[in-house]
């Protein structure tokens, strides 16, 4: 069996079979290309079909090789963390446009540590802390940050409960999808941590206890900003405008949604 005659079978998707291939065999992208009719062994290829067997079965590819591309670089992930995805690159690069220069930034509810890991390594002058509620999930932040020698600073934490300290700006992409919501039972999320998903309620609740609290850690002039569901932009800047807050606003993804809302607190 070749990797050509793998890729005939068409049991997966083309790039799906590619790195699924490529991370069975340890080859890389040029190596599935340039080795494509070499024979492989009972061994390799049984290590390949299993492989495919647990994508046929839904398993999202992040988790099958315990890796996803971020920004521009590669994350640790596995069950216990939620899989990034590229709309929440929108949240890193307004976050890296309004931290200051040698500010201070927090990041609630980090997870793998994608947003946090990839601010503090476009700005190493920052300083950078990120909690959340999941010891295993800081594991893993803890070794995506090692990876990219990023300087973060994580805190096991239920959002701001062992936090002190005023910050330039905070972040979070919270759990924002409602309870009974069809999705939860669709796709990748039926893999993923239902904590980093849901609030089993409404998908407002976390938003509005970041809201809340955000007041008594940012700083004078500092900025909240929030990533949330395709239909919640609206309901979020309402829960900014009950509040003390100004330049209140959306902003859309590459797919056009409203995917991060935020505000500043004024100078005072």
């Amino acid at each position: 069996m070749t990797i050509t005659e793998l890729l005939s079978q068409g049991r997966l998707a083309p790039l799906e079979a590619r790195i699924l291939i490529s991370h069975a065999l340890q080859w890389s992208r040029v190596q599935l290309v340039t080795r494509s009719q070499e024979a492989l062994s009972a061994s390799q290829v049984s290590a390949i079909d299993a492989l495919f067997r647990r994508r046929e079965l839904g398993e999202p590819i992040a988790y099958i090789t315990s890796t996803r591309e971020f920004h521009g670089l590669d994350f640790e992930v596995t069950p216990a963390v939620l899989i990034p995805r590229p709309e929440t690159e929108l949240l890193v690069e307004l976050a890296n446009e309004r931290l200051p220069q040698n500010g201070s930034a927090l990041d609630l509810g980090t997870g793998s540590g994608a947003v946090a890991v990839t601010l503090a390594h476009l700005r190493p002058d920052a300083s950078l802390i990120a909690t959340d509620i999941s010891t295993e999930a800081l594991q893993i932040a803890e070794r995506n940050a090692a990876r990219h020698q990023s300087r973060v600073n994580f805190i096991l934490s239920d959002w701001y409960s062992q936090i002190s300290g005023l910050f330039d700006l905070i972040v979070s992409n919270p759990p924002y999808i409602s309870a009974g919501d069809p999705h939860l039972l669709q796709g990748d999320l039926r893999f993923e941590p239902s904590g980093a998903l849901t609030d089993n309620a409404n998908g407002l609740q976390a938003i509005d206890a970041i809201i809340t609290g955000a007041a008594q850690h940012l700083k004078p002039g500092g900025c909240l900003l929030l990533e949330h569901g395709y239909d919640q932009a609206a309901s979020v800047r309402e829960r900014f405008e009950d509040g003390a807050w100004i330049e209140i606003g959306s902003w859309r993804d590459l797919a056009g949604i409203e995917r991060v809302s935020g505000a500043r607190l004024p100078l005072r």
